[in-house]
Order: C-alpha cells, then structure tokens, then sequence
C-alpha cells in the first residue's frame, strides 16, 4: 500500500510513539477494505508497539480505531485515510501513541476540563484541503479527553450516508447525531462551541492586552508577511485572524511562489503561521474585526472592536483582511449553500460523483474547476456572463478536449431551483435573445472572483468604488497610522507573492510613522 519512500518516513515519526496501542479493524470482503488491511500492515510492520486486530465489530466497513490498553479513546477513521488526510492519520498514531501535541498548553488543559458527552462525526473527502484541519482538531481531542469521541468518515466511500444526511459540502460535522458545523474550523473554534463562556473569557482576556507598536488585522500572507517585519524592528507586535492563512486556505495546487517550484495552500499557511511564531509576536485567532476607532488627535491610540467583544489598541495598525468569494446573489443562493451551492470544487467535487453541475464563471479559477470536476461528474457545464471565456488559452484547449463539458457564454444566471432539501437545477437568461433557459443540476460551483472584506471599514478609511481600501506607495490609508496591504487594497493583482511583498511595506510604513511620530515602545 505504501511505496518505499512513505514507508521509511513514517517508520521515522513512529519512532516518537512511546506508548503501546493497538488498531482494531471492522472489514468485509470488499477490494477497499483488502486496501486498508494492506495499510495498517505497512503501519504496524514499522513499529513495535503497534498491534493489529481485524476483529472489529463496527457497522462501517471498512473502518478502524485506535485504542489505548486502558481502552479511554474514541477515535475512528471510516475509510482509507490517504490523499490530504494522510497527515491526519500520522498525527493519530503518534498522539495515541504517547507523543505530546505542540498544540498550546491553555489549550489543552481547556480540552481537557470539558464535562459531558461528544460524539463527533466528520464527513471529508480525500481531496479536500480543509477537512484534515477539523478532522486532526477532533482527534486530538477524542485523545485528550475521554468525553469526547470522533470517526473520520470518506464521503467519497459511504455514499448511502450522504444521501440520507443529504451532505453536499466538506468537512461537514455532525454532534450527537445533529449538525454541528461546515467548513474549516480549528480547535480553538470548536471549544468556543462547546465550551460556553469561553468567548467572553477569551475577550475578556484580549480586552486586557498592552496596546501594541503594531497591530496586524488578517493572518494571510500580507498580515503574515507584516507581522514578520515588525517584528523584527523589536517593537511591540500582535496580530488578529480570524483564521491564520486567510484565502490561501481556500487555494489548492500554488506553482507560482518563487523558490517554491509547488506548494499546497494549507501547507503554505502553516509555513507562514509557523514563521510568524519564530518571533515575539501576539497571536489572536479567532478574532473577525468588527469596528475600526482611529485617533482623532496626536497621541490617542487606533482602537479595533471585534466581534467576540473584545477590543485592542495599537499606536499603527495595519489591515490585511483580504478578500472572499464573490457570490452570484441570485435567488436560492444561499437557501441551497452547502446543500448543492458550493465554492470549493477540490473540497466538494467528490460528493457530486456521477451527478450534473455546473460552473459559474470563465476566468481561470472557474475552467480549472470544470476541468478538474469532469473527472469526476457525468456532466459539467461551464456559464461564463461575457461572449468569451477569459480564461489562459491552454486551459480553454483542455477544456473543450473534454467530452462532458458544455460551455454557455452571454449567459446571466438568475436563479437557483431546489425542492427545499437541495439543489434540483438553475435558471440563467440569454443575454442575447433576452430568453430564459433551465438546466436540471444537482450542484452549482460558483467561481467568479473574490470581493474584499471592508464591510466593517465603511465610513473610517476611504474605499474604492470596489470596496478596496485606497493606499499610497507605502502602503498608507487616508487615515495616518492605518496602513493597508494585500487582496484587501487598491494595489492591481491579487497575488501570494505580490500580498507578501505588500505586507513588508506596509510594515516598514508603519515603522516610518512611528519613529517620526514616537519612540517605539
């Protein structure tokens, strides 16, 4: 099952298992439970402390847990977890087997006081780059407490399953048998759900924090990037995310950042969240910024208000809080998101094998993801609003190569159909012949660009028609000491590398202004 090279990787992060564990297997006869047999024979052939045992008795096949002599850990994978979940199940191993998190101590602790009864199920699919997130933030926990329990189940494998829960997006999250969540989310974001009181704790907590030389607000690659030259200059540091890695996140294959021939964006974003740490810099996830307060006088500190009721104070900030997906905002959009509205073919493409969808949208993103769901759908059509596709011509030359691929151009989609459970088709008008045309899908993947996140700037710095925050070549705002950088400016190309190099200046904007304004701190 696994090739050479794999095989002698793992048997170096086993070496870390201290503990004695074994691996109970429920199996059939089936090709994909003989795969995962071969699996867990690679694993446990690298380890001595590792034991195997094919009589399990769970009703998913193929599936098995991990179970400590003391038998207090409830954690299941459902499936072959290879592809992005690979590293979910490394981490598995070693955690049961004894090695420590690096997760941080208050963390665990709190983990570890929850009382009550969990029973987490996550659905993913293999090719999904958000799901190892929730499904190694989950395991962790089923491992740190003994309330708490997890399986890990492929959607992609137990088909029957979505159907009834009618899953149409990964990761999705069930608790006690009810939805519990969709979407990325980390540990931290999970204990504020079932941890009551924790995000007034938490903004309690922050409230209190010394007002910063330099707050970054976003945790993408400017805010990373910002942080970074800050704190380098020795002066006082913090930055506020909602998630650290922001869009990249979101972002598959990367094969433009130069001196990296290929990356993946969940890898790229814990590079950077991991660079950031090798600094004195306050880290605040969590945190979606919700007001902006600038001085009015000399002196006076920037106040930022988030959300969770916190509240920070900084003498520069800098707002890196980029951008999101541009929806369709058509009729039915957001009744059926999630529930064959989706943005994310990587992550959601599986689910919709064998069925009809379509793509909204002929730029780059919106022909990469036709191309990529043809491989996996019975039928992919392609609405582009303009006469052409804008997307580069070797992608368009691979795009009509391919049998199960229909593309409308001058087509406006105007509404999405469902029968109150899911998507059941869209209608988009001709905008030729003024006509309206229906088509019978099963899922709608809109890619048709992102919109910046300022909603919450409104009436503080000055905003382009686009809703851009408007900086200078320093990366000044309208207002002085609030610089700005990345997807969420004026600056043309939204780029990994062009934001990075935008959140260095503008932190070396924000250094300018206080030493000519202040000492630093």
């Amino acid at each position: 099952m696994l090739d050479a090279t794999l095989k002698t990787q793992l048997k170096a992060y086993l070496e870390k298992v201290t503990q004695p564990f074994e691996i109970v297997a429920s199996l059939d006869d089936s090709d994909k439970s003989r795969e995962l047999l071969a699996l867990l024979n690679d694993i446990v052939g690298l380890s001595d402390k590792i034991a195997l045992r094919t009589d399990g008795s769970d009703a998913r096949r193929p599936s098995f847990s991990l179970n400590r002599p003391n038998g207090n850990i409830g954690l299941r994978f459902a499936g072959i977890p290879m592809g992005h979940e690979f590293t979910s199940l490394v981490l598995a191993l070693l955690q049961v087997g004894g090695h420590p998190s690096k997760t941080a101590a208050d963390v665990i602790e709190q983990i570890k006081s929850i009382e009550g009864e969990f029973n987490f199920e996550t659905y993913f699919s293999l090719s999904c780059q958000n799901c190892p997130d929730v499904v190694q933030a989950l395991n962790l926990m089923a491992v740190l407490n003994p309330n708490i329990r997890h399986v890990a189940i492929d959607g992609a494998l137990f088909q029957d399953e979505v159907a009834q829960r009618q899953i149409m997006s990964v990761p999705s999250i069930y608790l006690n048998g009810q939805p519990f969540g969709q979407g990325r989310m980390g540990v931290e974001e999970i204990l504020a759900k079932i941890d009551t009181g924790a995000a007034a704790r938490d903004a309690e907590k922050l409230s209190a924090r010394q007002a910063f030389d330099v707050l970054v607000v976003g945790g993408g690659p400017a805010g990373a990037s910002a942080a970074i030259y800050a704190a380098r200059k020795g002066i006082r540091t913090g930055v506020a995310a909602e998630r650290f890695g922001g869009q990249v996140l979101d972002t598959m294959a990367i094969e433009n950042f130069i001196s990296i021939q290929e990356t993946e964006g969940p890898k790229l974003a814990r590079a950077l969240e991991e660079h950031v740490k090798q600094y004195d810099v306050d880290i605040m996830n969590l945190q979606r910024a919700d007001k902006l307060i600038p001085a009015t006088q000399a002196g006076q500190l920037h106040e930022i208000r988030f959300t969770s009721g916190a509240s920070l104070k900084a003498k520069t900030v800098i707002l890196a809080t980029g951008a999101r997906w541009r929806e369709m905002n058509v009729p039915g959009e957001q009744e059926y998101r999630g529930r064959g509205v989706a943005y994310c073919p990587h992550c959601d493409g599986p689910l919709f094998k064998g069925k009809r969808v379509a793509v909204i949208g002929g730029g780059n993103s919106g022909v990469e993801a036709a191309i990529d769901l043809a491989g996996i759908v019975a039928q992919v059509t392609l609405i582009e609003f303009d006469s052409q596709l804008r997307a580069d011509a070797v992608l368009q030359r691979k795009l009509f190569s391919l049998p199960n691929v229909t593309v409308i151009t001058s087509a406006l989609t105007s509404e999405v159909k469902g029968d109150g459970q899911k998507v059941t088709g869209l209608v988009y008008k001709d905008r030729n012949s003024s006509e309206f045309h229906s088509l019978d899908l099963e899922g709608i993947f809109v890619q048709i660009g992102l919109v910046p996140n300022t909603d919450w700037l409104k009436g503080t710095v000055e905003l382009s028609p686009r809703g851009e925050i408007v900086v200078d070549s320093r990366g000044q705002t309208s207002l002085p000491g609030i610089f700005a950088a990345g997807d969420v400016t004026t600056v043309p190309y939204k780029q990994i590398v062009i934001a990075v190099g935008e959140g260095a200046k503008a932190s070396l904007g924000a250094f300018d202004h206080l030493i000519r304004t202040s000492a630093p701190a």
